[in-house]
């Protein structure tokens, strides 16, 4: 059997670029496009769909637009949309099949206007004040060092409404080593029940590969550290979790953050 070891970022160098990122995506499109079950691979990835959207709602029930980053095949807008459906939608992804394929779903599904971006978050300008709901889905774990981590969340920051709100679903590690092989194994029992081993081996092939979780710690403080003060917990079960940030509204002019 494999040897299971805890992904790492230790080597930024090793890991796939964005271009190899892209053309794996290009090819997954239907893997991505079922709203129930979400990603197989994901740990509760159907509950963390529900928790966000439901979040969303609690937190910005005035919402009337939405930025979907890593938006894949738009399992996350549709979810949010049950709860709006007239919010205008603007979906961002690496890869130009899985936004088309997530236009064509999500625009069934609002009143609202739909924008597809087919960009990087590192690189786009997502503009300042112009959201109230921003969902990022499976795709932080691809940023790398320290000032892109904080350079995208101040960007989630800066292009929110006061009294919008951030929500994350993503892969993580432990800082604790012992943890996280822990955890690890758990996740590989994980995917070995819900198929073989040979797709365990095959998942954290990818993983090691491309992709480079921080931990769960680490995103909480850099979210207050880049200007939220609210940041609420939903859910974590082994090496994933679901969370968000709230920026708060502010009073004649003057941001209470």
């Amino acid at each position: 059997m494999k040897t299971l070891k805890p992904a790492t970022h230790a080597s930024f160098d090793r890991k796939s670029t964005v271009h190899e990122i892209r053309a794996r995506f290009d090819q997954e499109v239907e893997r991505f496009s079922n709203l129930q079950a979400g990603q197989h691979a994901t740990i509760d990835a159907p509950l963390s769909l529900a928790l966000i959207a439901e979040a969303a709602a609690r937190v910005t029930p005035q919402a009337e637009s939405l930025l979907d980053v890593g938006c894949g095949a738009g399992n996350y807008s549709l979810k949010v949309l049950e709860r709006f459906p007239h919010l205008n939608v603007t979906l961002v992804d690496l890869s130009q099949p899985m936004l088309e394929r997530a236009v064509e779903r999500v625009a069934r599904a609002t009143t609202g206007k739909v924008t597809s971006v087919q960009a990087d978050i590192r690189e786009l300008n997502i503009g300042e004040s112009c959201f109230d709901v921003i969902c990022a889905a499976a795709v932080l774990h691809h940023l790398r060092d320290d000032e892109e981590w904080h350079r995208v969340f101040s960007k989630f920051y800066d292009s929110l409404r006061p009294g919008g709100s951030l929500w994350v679903s993503d892969l993580i590690e432990h800082s604790d080593k012992r943890v996280q092989a822990m955890m690890w194994k758990r996740y590989g029992d994980y995917l070995t029940q819900l198929k073989n081993e040979a797709y365990r081996d095959e998942v954290f092939e990818y993983i090691s590969r491309e992709d480079t979780p921080r931990s769960l710690m680490f995103q909480l403080n850099l979210l207050h550290s880049v200007g939220f003060r609210d940041v609420e917990i939903l859910h974590k079960n082994s090496c994933f979790a679901s969370f968000g940030a709230i920026r708060l509204r502010s009073a004649a002019g003057v941001a209470f953050d």
